[in-house]
């Protein structure tokens, strides 16, 4: 029987510190591949905690691959070790394999591209999923409409509305297989002989997307309001894409002023456009809350994009983009034919999970972990020996913030973190190309995937490694 020692009053939750334990002991061969672990109730009944917290751990670690769930057997270990540590064939060797760039596994990663995913509602979703299996039989194997399932655009336009004060109709409403295939869907549907802009910095595979998509693209100057519309016209570009509510990575919220001279900017010609990427606008702490840009708009000159892989999972590769009226009808027209890119199956089970008041409730529940973790991460830089030399921006919303260390160089603030095998991210690995306006010597801190004890310790670290910078 697996024993090990739970603590309630750690801020981790017990399911984690259980999922937490069974991983080490895979990983470190001490569970073998094969064995049957402990039963829910044999498990919950020795570590004296509930069978949800051990359906939970086990739920988890089914998902990652360490354990498989055998119908009316139990759970067993997958094959972990000899996955990792299959020695070269016997047989006669062929060609040599391409070699590939691997990132070395950090003690702490500051990462942005993640989310918690330890406090996905696991069970809840998969109650959702056989409900939809066992009820709608033979219906999840019909294809789904073109735009997507239309009683999730149905709840996609009301949460939207409430939520962003997005003004739109289901029939607007795009579903598609993540934000970068949408991304190139605009640009056919805009046509590539538009000139785009992007922000710099940014999500440099809105860039790359672009570009392969036969489109030209320009880099738009910022300031600290975000997008300069002055410098739209000097670029001499027709759509611009950018991320108003919080900008990737330097976290500008965008004020309403800049937001309406955009659109005054889009109004003033045939054929611009503007792009909303509103993909984390889920997580604002401070403040009130800015309608989206797509909300001002009176004149159909804005394309909405979001998407669930930052609400959700990254995983959940499941976006939306809302066109205007006129663009819809181009859309119909030209792409219609187009097949859904998001099976049914995923698309009937986040309706459900939305439908009943599940998505709103985990956003609740999300905001506050995160607001927990992002006081954490402050309160650990200003505790630093060092916090006089440290200056700490982008903490309105979004789940990183950008820190720069005064004396330091953003390349010695990098090497210093990797030596303690710690990974920080310099704002120039954004830049698209070197943009000498931005500020210098800045690296971006994402928390999301940490535990306020986590942080709390990966910071300490890092303050040590700075120590002497």
């Amino acid at each position: 029987m697996l024993t090990f020692v739970l603590d309630p009053h750690l801020n981790t939750p017990l399911y984690q510190q259980l999922y937490h334990f069974v991983r080490r002991e895979i990983e470190t061969g001490r569970l073998a591949t094969g064995e049957r672990l402990p039963s829910k109730r044999k498990l919950s009944a020795h570590l004296n905690i509930s069978q949800n917290t051990v359906i939970t751990a086990y739920e988890q670690l089914v998902a990652e691959g360490y354990i498989y769930a055998e119908p009316k057997r139990g759970y067993f270990v997958s094959a972990f070790e000899a996955k990792l540590n299959q020695g070269p064939s016997q047989k006669s060797p062929g060609p040599a394999p391409q070699k590939h760039h691997v990132e070395p596994a950090y003690t702490y990663d500051f990462k942005t591209n993640t989310v918690d995913a330890l406090d996905f509602p696991f069970p809840l979703w998969a109650k959702i999923s056989r409900e939809v299996l066992h009820n709608d039989d033979g219906k999840l194997l019909t294809a789904v409409e073109p735009q997507g399932y239309l009683p999730l655009r149905q709840e996609i336009a009301d949460y939207v509305h409430r939520y962003r004060g997005v003004v739109c109709s289901p029939d607007q409403i795009v579903v598609g297989a993540g934000t970068e295939y949408l991304i190139g869907l605009i640009v056919q549907l805009l046509g590539r002989d538009k000139r785009f802009a992007v922000e710099n910095p940014n999500y440099n595979r809105v860039y790359k997307v672009i570009q392969m998509s036969g489109a030209e693209v320009e880099l738009s100057t910022l300031d600290d309001s975000g997008v300069i519309p002055e410098s739209l016209e000097t670029l001499g570009v027709d759509v611009l894409h950018l991320t108003p509510s919080h900008q990737f990575p330097l976290g500008i919220v965008m004020p309403v002023g800049r937001r309406m001279a955009l659109l005054k900017w889009a109004e003033a010609a045939p054929g611009r456009c503007l792009i909303e990427d509103d993909y984390d606008s889920e997580y604002r702490f401070s403040g009130r809350p800015i309608p989206a840009l797509q909300g001002l708009d009176t004149a159909g000159r804005v394309i909405y994009l979001n998407t669930f892989t930052r609400s959700l999972a990254p995983s959940m590769r499941i976006s939306y983009m809302i066109l205007p009226p006129a663009l819809m009808e181009r859309y119909k027209k030209s792409f219609g034919f187009y097949s859904s890119t998001v099976p049914r199956f995923e698309q009937h089970t986040l309706y459900k999970f939305m439908a009943a008041g599940h998505f709103e409730r985990h956003l609740i529940r999300m905001r506050k972990l995160y607001k927990l973790r992002r006081s954490a991460i402050l309160t650990a830089l200003k505790s630093l020996p060092l916090a006089p030399r440290l200056s700490i921006v982008g903490t309105q919303a979004g789940l990183h913030l950008l820190v720069s260390l005064n004396g330091a160089t953003e390349e010695a603030m990098v090497k210093a973190a990797q030596a303690a095998n710690i990974r920080v991210y310099g704002l120039s690995e954004y830049c698209i190309r070197p943009a000498p306006a931005l500020p210098k010597d800045v690296v971006i801190l994402g928390y999301a995937s940490f535990t306020p004890e986590e942080i709390t310790q990966a910071i300490a670290k890092l303050g040590e490694a700075w120590r002497t910078l």
